[in-house]
């Protein structure tokens, strides 16, 4: 009798947490809301809604493998609940995983037919994966694909030919058209086609010599040669909080300059802090701003978890320079309207000092992820098409984790699902490529 009173009042008192944790959860407060789901699940864990609510919060939060394993608990205890169908399709959804969260949601239709959400996330999975497989079958394969990287030329584009002076050109090429034809009629067509060599050969240079200019209406920063500046990089911040656009040309140097560097590096990176140096380490570029510090070996580190921009972070601690050195740690772009400012920033920050700032590669840099949530949208309005397919390239060259004076490991996606991975496995990781499906490391 004792054990069953005991279980009794736990599955009561598992109840007013539940409770409790709602009210968290109405009032955005999801962290808390989990640590209160949790308290629920250890008295009662055969309770599939504590299972999918706590999916639902990890949810809020982005959160979204620790929702599909919570939703996925849910359905065992009760395979006949379908919010936790819902809310495991809802989290692979998240993760551009099209065609699991299709199953889910094809499961919840079946257990609720007459359910208007479910009905809408199912055409929305139903037309991804439709895409998908037409994407799949008019793909080209990876032996046979050509890097858009390796057919762009920056010092080619500018005014190609140039636009500036096109009018005049025009006006020129008729005049010339004009007087060979009367040449044609004074002195025969063998001696017309010479001339009209020659006047082609001259236009042809005149008109296209200009090609690795920039446009003199141009006034916004501009790369002299090759080589990135602190200069150049400060102008391109005023301009672009003065809501002003870099040169096409200029952005596809930094971002080709960035491929190159990025190509050379191992998947993990080791970085060395000298001690009584100071070093910032950067989570997503985007929500509200929190900083901490810790220190190791003398050696101060400070931890900036969520910002409200790019530009207040170095107003608060200063451009990333050889004694100022960061690490963003993945997340640059997606959600926030100002996407290719931010990563054209960090690029150029690379490029002008490898050694000052260290990137890693975080889940939004990846073409599923920047298909759903703005990133591709955005580069194709203010860039172009060919930026989109030349970003998922660089991102696929960024490295996947870092290591801190051989201390503090560094990663975007947390902790892996199976135990025993080392170091090692992490450097051998062939990465230049979309992320797997499979999760974990034992995928890629």
């Amino acid at each position: 009798m004792p054990s069953m009173d005991n279980e009794s009042s736990n599955v009561s008192q598992a109840e007013e947490i539940k409770v409790q944790a709602n009210e968290a959860f109405k009032a955005h407060k999801y962290g808390q809301a989990i640590d209160l789901y949790t308290q629920a699940i250890e008295l009662n864990s055969q309770n599939a809604v504590y299972w999918a609510n706590r999916a639902f919060a990890h949810t809020k939060l982005e959160e979204y493998g620790s929702a599909m394993q919570d939703a996925t608990k849910a359905i065992e205890v009760d395979p006949k609940y379908s919010k936790g169908y819902y809310r495991r399709g809802a989290a692979y959804l998240a993760m551009g995983k099209f065609k699991e969260a299709l199953k889910d949601f094809q499961q919840v239709k079946k257990i609720c037919p007459n359910d208007p959400d479910a009905t809408k996330k199912l055409k929305e999975c139903e037309k991804a994966v439709m895409k998908l497989k037409f994407e799949e079958a008019i793909s080209v394969p990876e032996s046979e694909r050509r890097f858009v990287a390796d057919s762009i030329d920056y010092h080619s584009i500018g005014t190609s030919p140039r636009s500036s002076s096109m009018p005049t050109q025009v006006g020129i090429a008729a005049v010339a058209v004009a007087f060979v034809a009367v040449l044609a009629m004074m002195l025969g067509a063998a001696a017309a086609t010479m001339v009209a060599a020659v006047v082609v050969v001259v236009l042809g240079t005149w008109w296209w010599g200009g090609s690795t200019e920039v446009e003199p209406q141009y006034s916004g920063a501009k790369i002299e040669g090759d080589v990135v500046t602190l200069d150049f990089v400060k102008k391109m911040m005023d301009d672009f909080k003065n809501q002003k656009c870099l040169h096409k040309r200029y952005a596809f140097q930094i971002v080709l300059q960035m491929r190159k560097m990025l190509r050379s590096q191992p998947s993990l990176v080791d970085i060395n802090v000298p001690d009584g140096s100071h070093f910032t380490v950067c989570g997503d570029v985007h929500g509200q701003f929190q900083l901490c510090f810790f220190f190791l070996d003398n050696t101060a580190i400070l931890i900036c978890l969520m910002f409200y921009d790019l530009i207040n972070i170095f107003e608060l601690n200063g451009l990333p320079s050889e004694e100022n050195p960061y690490l963003f740690n993945g997340d640059f772009v997606d959600r926030g309207s100002f996407s290719v400012e931010v990563i054209l920033t960090l690029f150029a920050l690379k490029c002008m000092c490898p050694s000052a700032i260290y990137l890693a590669r975080g889940n939004h840099e990846s073409r599923s992820m920047n298909k759903i949530y703005g990133f591709e949208g955005e580069v194709r309005s203010k860039l172009s098409e060919k930026f989109v397919e030349l970003f998922a390239e660089v991102f696929c060259c960024l490295p996947l984790a870092h290591v801190i004076n051989q201390k503090v490991f560094v990663v975007h996606g947390g902790l892996f699902s199976v135990d025993g991975v080392k170091l090692s496995d992490i450097k051998a990781i062939d990465r230049f490529c979309e992320p797997p499906e499979e999760d974990g490391i034992e995928g890629a």
